[in-house]
């Protein structure tokens, strides 16, 4: 049987829409492979150029008469470029996209930005035959050629700028010099280095017994068995990040490179800083707020060699290293790390997918680790260290819950409980700093009860209710739906409403009652221009300002030691997330937002505001009790049969007519349910609408599907993807997307 392979012969983002097929002589049959750079023969006159497989296959894609035969392998290893196309054909496999979707996810920047150059202009004659030539060019008259050669006796090397503008020396005068052997023009790459601006100083780290150990066992498994999975649960401030940079320090001086991913542009200047102070020039960064040109250079440099470090969000995975040892992922339990965008990939398996095809330990780490990474931990997939203790020697800060419902029997009707209000005046007097956290998470859609915190819930799904504008509250897992709420069901109380309190109400009510106070707020509208994350926390760190009000981004990896007191204003707004993580993320957001006070030698304050007191996300929260709420929360998990105890996949109907995209749902629901009478062992929820039902004048609805294992899912979505194509031509506005949960 013959074989053949897909090949790109250029793998810019531009090119990978076009692949060419090649015939695998029989010689090369079992080396070539996905990944593989081979020689090829090209175009009519069968110029042998390079490329790289995309893909094996016996079935030839048109006349195999026509197809040439393959040249020869370029190397017998897979290069970076090659392990980059590896992982794309693993991604396209998991998560259910094209090669060319995978392609253009993992391949990074290349041609659509220009690189910048250094030019020089250099002499190649010595000072006395200058010295001649220009007394010659001064007889002659020839005056713009005798300028060039008496500034290159005075300076031998100049900058191409300076000859060009200042001297006003022509294009025609620097084709004279190269012809007559004068001199010559040179370029030099110039790449782009994002990382300035921060002090060198060099810190060392104390490491406690527990840090050493993690570090030393790490070491030891490398050394004896190879490279191995590892989940570091620390509580905020136990010193992860001292046994992260140790670990690097290790995997550089093996010769090899590290990834560390962070989940939040905010912590990038914090975390660079640290690493920079131990690894210099060798560390470089990767995020959004970084121009084309600049994320170009940094996989310039990368690739040359020049960086052995790369900090960044889930993107920084794809940078063209040739060994990479290690792979961080901090704060891992972030939901930044799953992609929004097709594929819908999590950061978390392609990690373990780079580190596999590389042979790199990969070290996930946290204070409240994802319930999938905990989960695989108990069985085994990672080896589990914990950090019980602060490095400052100092506790955990006093955790207080306040009970918003007695505040506002008692005639309380501020956003701020009376104790907030009291411990906020107590550290502006003792000059000690304030955050302020609105866990704005999940806060549209539903409605509570402010007299007992009552949240209508869907009676199939444990996730509440969303309340749309035709008065009906909805659930985006099954479809059901009910008459709004009146009044709460639970007490009678007529206070059933919304929350409206963001960011910039808040910090008005602080200015209000704390005239004196130094005010700074941290959202998504202060933090739009590039660098201005950094501004505002450095401020705050210089302690130039007494309270930082803000979002999620302000309570994440932070460490300002003069705070000694954080307000979570609304902690309970994410449990009203229409998602059967909810629980999960409340108890990581108010966890997190704890661990932000007493880092340094003053003890910590928090004060949880909150309608649901005694919800074990809260109470565990509060006691930074992991494991307490992972054993309610997995037990909730194992009887809905939700991840990680079981997999899920959401199917979203998108189209531009209401009414085609409602009857596109209804038979693509049908189809699934067919698929399960004929055998297909899962679970169907819905259809119903999306949590926004319309977007950009694009309506979307919503089916669910659960199973014991991921193979069904991706069964029913090539059975749906097949349906589609069958039944709607490939023009029409409507579409499908599928997301692994």
């Amino acid at each position: 049987m013959e074989l053949y392979a897909d090949i790109i012969v250029d793998i810019t983002h531009e090119k990978v829409d076009r692949t060419f097929q090649y015939r695998i002589p029989d010689a090369l049959r079992e080396e070539v492979r996905v990944g593989s750079m081979v020689v090829v023969p090209f175009g009519a006159a069968n110029k042998e150029i390079t490329g790289y497989c995309i893909g094996v296959t016996a079935i030839p894609s048109y006349d195999k008469t026509k197809i040439k035969d393959l040249i020869s392998l370029k190397e017998k290893g897979v290069t970076a470029q090659g392990k980059l196309i590896q992982l794309a054909d693993f991604m396209k496999n998991r998560y259910g996209v094209t090669m060319i979707q995978a392609l253009k996810t993992v391949l990074p920047v290349r041609q659509t930005v220009e690189g910048r150059e250094k030019r020089t202009v250099t002499a190649l004659l010595s000072q006395a035959e200058l010295s001649a030539l220009l007394e010659q060019l001064e007889q002659k008259h020839q005056t713009a050629r005798a300028r060039l050669v008496k500034a290159l006796m005075e300076k031998p090397e100049l900058s191409f700028e300076y000859v060009t503008k200042d001297l006003k020396i022509s294009a025609a005068v620097l084709q004279w010099m190269r012809d007559a052997g004068v001199g010559t023009v040179e370029s030099i790459p110039l790449l782009r280095n994002p990382v300035q601006g921060i002090p060198e100083e060099k810190i060392s780290f104390t490491l406690s017994r527990d840090q050493r150990y993690i570090i030393e066992e790490i070491t030891k498994h490398r050394q004896k068995s190879g490279p191995g999975n590892y989940l570091i649960h620390g509580i905020t401030g136990s010193g992860k990040t001292a046994v992260y940079v140790e670990l690097i320090e290790r995997t550089l001086a093996r010769g090899e490179q590290a990834i560390v991913l962070i989940p939040e542009i905010s912590l990038t200047y914090q975390t660079l800083r640290r690493f920079y102070t131990r690894f210099g020039s060798r560390v470089s960064v990767m995020n959004s707020t970084l121009s084309q040109g600049e994320k170009y250079d940094q996989m310039r440099r990368a690739e040359n060699g020049e960086i052995q470090v790369i900090i960044g969000p889930r993107s920084a995975l794809f940078t063209p290293f040739e060994k990479i040892g290690l792979i961080v992922i901090d704060e891992e339990h972030e939901n930044s790390y799953k992609s929004d965008l097709s594929p819908r990939y999590h950061a978390r398996e392609v990690a373990a997918e780079i580190a596999r095809l590389h042979g790199a330990d990969l070290v996930l780490g946290s204070a409240t680790p994802s319930m999938e990474a905990y989960h695989a931990a108990q069985r085994g997939e990672y080896r589990l260290f914990e950090l019980n203790e602060r490095l400052t020697g100092g506790s955990l800060p006093a955790t207080q819950i306040v009970d918003l419902r007695a505040e506002l029997k008692e005639g309380n009707r501020s956003i701020f409980s009376r104790l907030l209000q009291e411990k906020i005046a107590d550290r502006l007097q003792k000059k000690e700093q304030t955050l302020l956290f609105l866990n704005r998470r999940g806060y549209t859609g539903f409605l509570s009860c402010r007299s007992c915190g009552y949240v209508v819930t869907c009676p199939h799904c444990s996730v509440s209710l969303s309340l749309h504008r035709d008065g009906m509250l909805h659930c985006h897992y099954c479809g059901y739906a009910q008459p709004q709420v009146l009044k709460c069901p639970k007490c009678g109380s007529a206070h059933v409403l919304g929350f409206k309190a963001g960011t910039q109400q808040v910090e008005e009510k602080v200015r209000e009652m704390f005239p004196q106070a130094r005010v700074l707020r941290m959202d998504g509208d202060t933090t739009r221009l590039k660098n201005s994350h950094q501004a505002i926390l450095s401020a705050f760190e210089r302690q130039e300002a007494d309270i930082l009000v803000g979002t999620q981004m302000i309570v994440k990896g932070h460490d300002f030691p003069n705070v000694t007191l954080v307000g979570i204003i609304a902690a309970d707004l994410s449990l009203s997330e229409h998602d059967f993580r909810s629980g999960e993320r409340t108890f990581q957001l108010l966890t997190q937002a704890a661990g932000r006070a007493g880092r340094g030698v003053k003890a910590g304050d928090v004060v949880i505001q909150t309608y649901q007191p005694q919800h074990y996300s809260v109470q565990a929260a509060a006691a930074q009790d992991y494991k307490s709420f992972y054993a309610q929360e997995i037990a909730y998990r194992s009887l809905l049969h939700y991840p990680p105890a079981g997999c899920m996949m959401a199917i979203q109907i998108c189209g531009k007519e209401e009414k085609r995209t409602a009857d596109l749902t209804r038979s693509i629901t049908e189809q699934a349910q067919k698929a399960v009478r004929n055998g297909l062992k899962l679970q169907l929820l819905g259809p119903g609408e999306a949590a926004v039902y319309k977007l950009k004048d694009t309506y979307r609805h919503m089916i669910y599907a659960k199973a014991a294992e991921r193979e069904p899912l991706l069964i029913l979505k090539n059975i749906l993807e097949q349906y589609k194509v069958q039944t709607r031509p490939t023009n029409e506005k409507e579409y499908m997307q599928f997301d692994f949960l």
